[in-house]
């Protein structure tokens, strides 16, 4: 063959070659993408959501790691009147909670254990979320978050019945017409909450993939004995870790041009490439 021919079998190598890479570096900008659009909303649009699409969602999510494969995760898909009920119930006993608050032993002190129908049940999360004190950087990041939000939507320090209120909209799912509550059993340990939390971050990829937006929220936890029998779970056998607002975000509302920052990559990373000074200070005690 002479120089002026080229090799058919090594110009199709070179352009499949280009082909993979083109792709690669494609799946790493919509994947990266994805990840950065990513953020809580809290204001939808009514527009449904198939319920083949949220299955779909589930499915690939479902490919999440979790340890020994075990899959600890449970979803329960709350739309219509299941999502409504819900809803209602524990707006009741948020605003209950205004009315009555908790006296100073506690939800869960003797003092709470003679309730009228009007007092609501005792609110107690099944697991403690927050620290009970917080320390710095937390604690600063946490006041950002709070008052940056409360700036957007125009709440000003003490005003206590409009913060009520914000905190209430998380009770009717910010509007979407999807809401999911996730459970672990109880015969599980915290790892499995690892598990769930890579399972809820698939949810989220995957619905951002396919135009929808989503917010978690801790906020239910407080409520857990409400919304357990509404959703038909067993609270002896199951926890409540979480819920999340699913559907089309309203990009007319403001509040859904807050979005929070994230800390540079060497505020939370350590390089290693030799062994640390407590290393060589435990070797040298053996």
């Amino acid at each position: 063959m002479s120089p002026s021919q080229s090799n058919p079998t090594s110009d199709n190598r070179v352009q499949m070659q280009s082909t993979h890479d083109a792709t690669a570096q494609y799946i790493v900008q919509v994947l990266d993408h994805l990840v950065a659009a990513r953020h809580s909303v809290r204001a939808f649009l009514p527009q449904s959501v198939p319920r083949a699409v949220v299955a779909d969602i589930l499915q690939i999510a479902a490919r999440a790691p979790s340890g020994s494969n075990i899959q600890p995760w449970k979803v329960y898909v709350l739309v219509g009147e299941a999502l409504k009920q819900v809803s209602l119930e524990v707006i009741r006993c948020h605003d209950q909670s205004l009315e009555h608050p908790a006296p100073s032993g506690g939800p869960n002190s003797s003092a709470s254990s003679s309730t009228s129908h009007s007092t609501p049940p005792p609110l107690s999360a099944p697991y403690p979320y927050y620290p009970s004190v917080w320390v710095e950087p937390y604690l600063q990041r946490r006041r950002d978050n709070g008052w940056g939000l409360y700036d957007k939507l125009g709440i000003l320090r003490g005003e206590k019945e409009k913060m009520h209120r914000q905190h209430q909209a998380n009770f009717s799912f910010f509007g979407a017409p999807v809401g999911l509550m996730f459970t672990l059993s109880r015969a599980l340990e915290r790892g499995s909450m690892l598990d769930l939390g890579m399972f809820m971050q698939n949810i989220m990829l995957a619905a951002k993939a396919r135009g929808l937006d989503t917010c978690p929220q801790a906020a239910w936890l407080p409520f857990a004995s409400v919304v357990m029998p509404l959703i038909g779970a067993k609270e002896e056998e199951e926890m409540l870790m979480c819920g999340m607002c699913l559907g089309y975000a309203d990009r007319q509302a403001s509040v859904n041009d807050f979005l929070t920052p994230r800390e540079p990559v060497e505020n939370f990373t350590q390089w290693l490439s030799e062994p640390c000074e407590q290393t060589h200070a435990n070797q040298s005690k053996i």
